[in-house]
């Protein structure tokens, strides 16, 4: 099939091969050379339409007609069931020739043919009532646990991971499992040398169901010290689950505060994608997030795949970036519990950087939208040598540390929340939310009895069919703009 096609190429020119079908097109998806994404094959079978006009359908099984007269691929196994008994014959027969497919599957989707009905029935804020997921059960296999690793992830959470003897688990080698944390593995009593069933998640995440057959004598040891830069580990209430390594500059959290960084929510860099991030750190470019805006086109052409106009892009993207607002740069440093709500409103109280950093837990919890945890995780994170010597680098490459003098002005959204749906004419999404946000508005990202407007552009979705049936005020984007003024 295509995608052992593509791994044998890959293997071919000396590249690693893909995990599963899923990664790969995920990450040939964030791919920005094209000519790359065609040679890895990706293809899709549509499900649905969207929003359209001009044509009538009265049933999904004419959707499915329709886009097939239009050229557009649908499943050719989908089928109309008559009853609920077909139904369950025909998942149950694809639980059994699944292995007959050429692409993964993990279940079916069974959906409401009328669409009247599928109207009648409507949606929830997570999915709709009528379409209906059957999982297949997870594929297993049993196998050898070789050792236990300790990953750390951005917020410095340690996630412990088994490392196991290769085995094959729904046409996948699988050589690693999650053990999702600390007390995980007390529950289990797993330990390294153990016989233990896996099972592959939905088909795509491997678990340790249970140990099968202990040989392994040594219980796990809980680190003390982080195992990427030997920095404390903490449990920062007792009943918490997680562990955390409290050192912010800790190389293994870097490459995800990088990207942290470089989101669309906080620093918005373009071009500053997972395998950049990789390498710039893999290559000792980058030690921390300041580090970003001292990289040359020299520096950015050593990258794999980085050519001329894609270093300059990239350089473009950090240089813009030097004047997000300073509730972006907040957000950006990753403070533990500090979320875009709350940058924004410490941007806002403290306008500047340094104030922000003075700040002690008194003043923080006078705020109304700060509580104890969240002040306490801010003056624990300003209090490092280490945060205090980034910050002063930072200052060094020019970034905005002050709030714009607009600050928030109390208008016709003061208190009121916000839902926007659709594409606006004028602004992003980000840029309208920072607007309302300016007014003294709540954008919240769900319509509710408590929301105030919902603000429509091109093209809304299920949040303008909601705020109709809840009686929700519905304004467009002129309507936004006049009480912004």
């Amino acid at each position: 099939n295509d995608f052992e096609a593509v791994n044998e190429k890959r293997q071919d020119n000396d590249e690693a091969i893909f995990a599963n079908p899923r990664n790969a097109a995920s990450g040939s998806l964030k791919l920005l050379d094209t000519s790359m994404v065609s040679e890895r094959h990706l293809n899709f079978f549509a499900h649905s339409l969207g929003e359209y006009s001009g044509v009538k359908i009265l049933t999904q099984w004419d959707y499915f007609k329709m886009l097939k007269n239009w050229g557009v691929r649908v499943n050719p196994n989908s089928k109309l069931c008559k009853s609920l008994s077909q139904v369950m014959d025909y998942c149950a027969y694809w639980q059994e020739k699944r292995d007959t497919l050429t692409y993964e599957i993990d279940g079916m989707v069974i959906k409401v043919n009328n669409l009247t009905q599928q109207k009648r029935l409507g949606t929830t804020l997570k999915s709709p009532r009528w379409a209906a997921a059957y999982k297949f059960p997870a594929r297993q296999a049993t196998t050898e646990v070789l050792g236990i690793s300790v990953n750390v992830g951005r917020t410095g959470v340690l996630t412990p991971r088994a490392e196991l003897r290769p085995v094959e688990c729904s046409g996948v080698i699988i050589k690693h499992a999650t053990l999702h944390n600390f007390d995980e593995i007390k529950r289990l009593n797993v330990r390294v040398g153990d016989r233990v069933l896996i099972e592959r998640a939905g088909d795509v995440i491997p678990k340790i169901v249970k140990v099968v057959e202990h040989k392994g004598k040594e219980k796990f040891v809980i680190p003390l010290n982080c195992p990427a830069c030997r920095g404390k580990v903490v449990k920062e209430k007792e009943e918490d689950v997680a562990y955390r390594c409290i050192n912010p500059l800790c190389p293994a959290q870097l490459e995800r505060s990088i990207l942290h960084f470089a989101s669309r929510q906080a620093m918005d860099i373009e071009g500053m994608g997972d395998a950049a991030a990789a390498q710039l750190v893999g290559l000792g470019l980058v030690g921390d997030f300041a580090d970003i805006y001292g990289l040359t086109e020299k520096d950015l052409l050593r990258l794999d795949l980085f050519k001329d106009k894609k270093a300059k892009n990239l350089l473009i993207g950090i240089e813009t970036s030097k004047k997000r607002a300073l509730s972006r740069l907040i957000y950006g440093l990753g403070i533990h519990h500090i979320g875009e709500k709350a940058a924004f409103v410490l941007a806002s109280k403290f306008v500047t950087l340094d104030n922000l950093a003075k700040a002690s837990k008194e003043e923080l919890t006078r705020i109304h939208e700060i509580g104890p945890v969240m002040a306490e995780s801010i003056t624990d994170y300003f209090s490092q040598e280490s945060i205090r010597d980034l910050i002063e680098k930072l200052k060094k490459h020019n970034l905005n540390m002050r709030e714009s003098a607009a600050g928030i002005k109390k208008g016709k959204l003061s208190g009121k929340t916000l839902v926007f749906t659709g594409e606006l004419e004028d602004f992003s999404r980000l840029e309208a939310e920072e607007l309302a946000r300016r007014s003294a508005g709540n954008v919240s990202s769900s319509v509710s009895k408590n929301t105030d407007f919902v603000v429509i552009g091109n093209q809304p979705g299920s949040k303008y069919d909601k705020a109709k049936k809840l009686g929700v005020r519905i304004i467009n984007e002129d309507e936004f703009k006049e009480m912004i003024k």
